[in-house]
């Protein structure tokens, strides 16, 4: 591995805590550096060891490929007993490819130690995760949905889990995966736990909700071309103008925004962009001025209580419209003068939280996005347009999360009533009945979509007493578990963020 050459914008904690270097860190970690060939520390490394190594929970905001598993397997070297056989640290990662590659880095760099690593994720058998686990696996690293399948299982306890480590945390903290993020938690134990976030991203969201896991983090910003954890990230996609629509979708699917702001530069615009969203099934809305005040702030109210996700609008509808929450804005177009470009990009990045603004451009389109970047000395980087492969495996994964979520929660009599269908489902799959793969496919985007629609994050400000507990309260009441699983959210119901659990 080698340094970064790039230059970088470095924001890190108050109290903060001298870089390392290769030479100074403990043996096992320069030997673990070693094995990988590594002959020095990338800037992530250099700065965010330190207080891995101390044990301080961090939050380490940097760039896909800048070394962040390394960051945060090295400093396990001393936090791990080999001669304790069972889980001491957990990596949750948003996909199984993720988890796959963090386990085979954390096999390379414990080569010779005696710690042993499993990945746990679905879509293949327990067997082989569950006999590494039983013969004392130290380090788990996996998905939430199989890790909570293991813990149903109870092929899986963390009686002695020192550390909790989230890869892309943005992700994680997403729609889709936080319920079972949380659930996650209440399996954890009530002594406090070494968290640390890494990601590339910190969405509004994801820093309001980070609390509900960590003991007051510090945040360590690290990011090329002085975009950081506190401004707004600006990126443009070059689409031809026929497919912008389609591009927008992509988009939407691979961004997974909790909540975002479309803008046109005509109402017919915004009615057809309004239109092709609501076709796909999204929560989206539109304002312009031909709605009457009434509906105006009809669609202002769902939209500040979280019950619609995309606000399509002009510079003209939306003017005087703060919605504090917003992770993205897109541009469906760039606008027709320069300062409306700012007004647009400044509805994200509130409050010190980090905002995205994606624009979509054709060539000429292009060239004028280029001269208001140039106007105001922004950064634009371009974006890869999504391709249809990249859609389906994201939104693969968070079907199969949902699903595997609905599942754990179905009782005995609804598991009953499901299985009356698993000769139908494996005909469709087969492909044997003509049609049969669509109509699957059909019924797993219906519920991917619903499940969506009724999927919400605790808002800002909660003020049901507890927190934290109150959300444990109502998933108690909700779910249709088993007793004992009942009983365990009941043992956690207490574990808030500032009860000095580390979860």
């Amino acid at each position: 591995m080698t340094g970064q050459s790039e230059e970088v914008s470095v924001s890190e904690p108050e109290d903060n805590l001298p870089a390392a270097v290769l030479e100074g860190l403990p043996e096992s970690a320069r030997n673990a550096c070693a094995r990988a060939g590594w002959r020095m520390l990338t800037r992530v490394q250099s700065l965010g060891l330190p207080y891995l190594l101390n044990g301080r929970d961090i939050m380490v905001q940097s760039r896909t490929g800048s070394g962040k598993t390394g960051c945060y397997l090295l400093p396990l070297l001393t936090r791990l007993d080999p001669d304790i056989k069972a889980a001491q640290a957990l990596v949750l990662t948003p996909t199984r490819e993720l988890a796959v590659q963090v386990a085979h880095e954390a096999q390379t760099l414990f080569s010779g130690t005696g710690i042993s690593t499993v990945a746990v994720y679905g879509g293949v058998g327990y067997k082989q995760q569950t006999d590494t686990m039983r013969s004392g696996a130290q380090l788990i690293v996996g998905t939430p949905g199989r890790v909570l399948d293991h813990l149903m299982r109870r092929t899986m306890n963390f009686d002695e889990l020192r550390c909790l480590i989230f890869d892309e945390a943005d992700r994680l903290l997403s729609i889709g995966f936080y319920p079972d993020m949380k659930e996650v938690q209440r399996c954890l134990p009530s002594r406090p736990i070494h968290t640390c976030m890494f990601s590339a991203t910190y969405p509004p969201h994801v820093l309001r909700l980070a609390e509900e896991f960590m003991r007051q983090p510090a945040m360590l910003s690290l990011s090329l071309k002085q975009i950081h954890v506190v401004e707004v990230g600006h990126f443009f996609c070059e689409v031809p103008p026929m497919d912008k629509d389609r591009a927008l979708v992509r988009l939407l699917e691979m961004e997974n925004p909790v909540q975002a702001m479309i803008f046109c530069n005509t109402k017919a615009n915004v009615h057809y962009v309004t239109g092709v969203l609501q076709g796909f099934g999204y929560s989206a809305d539109e304002i312009s001025s031909d709605l009457s005040q009434g509906r105006r702030e009809e669609v202002l109210g769902k939209i500040r209580s979280g019950r619609l996700r995309y606000l399509i609008a002009t510079d003209v509808a939306a003017r005087g419209i703060d919605i504090p929450a917003l992770s993205h804005v897109f541009l469906y177009e760039p606008p027709e003068d320069h300062e409306s470009y700012i007004h647009r990009a400044g509805r994200t990045g509130r409050a010190g939280a980090a905002g995205t603004v994606i624009s979509l451009v054709d060539v000429m389109q292009r060239m004028e996005l280029e001269r208001i970047a140039r106007h105001y000395g922004i950064s634009m980087t371009q974006l890869p347009l999504p391709t249809d492969g990249d859609v389906e495996r994201v939104a693969g994964a968070r079907a199969m999360a949902l699903l595997e979520a609905r599942l754990r929660k179905l009782t005995g009599l609804e598991r009953l009533r499901a299985e009356r269908y698993m000769a139908l489902a494996r005909e469709l799959a087969s492909g044997e009945e003509d049609g049969g793969p669509i109509l699957l496919a059909m019924l797993l985007d219906n519920f991917h979509r619903n499940a969506l629609q009724e999927e919400c994050f605790p808002r800002a400000g909660l003020s049901e007493p507890g927190g934290t507990a109150a959300l444990n309260h109502r998933s108690e009441k909700d779910g249709r578990g088993n007793r004992k699983r009942r009983s365990r959210r009941r043992r956690g119901e207490n574990r808030g963020p500032d009860s000095g659990d580390g979860a």
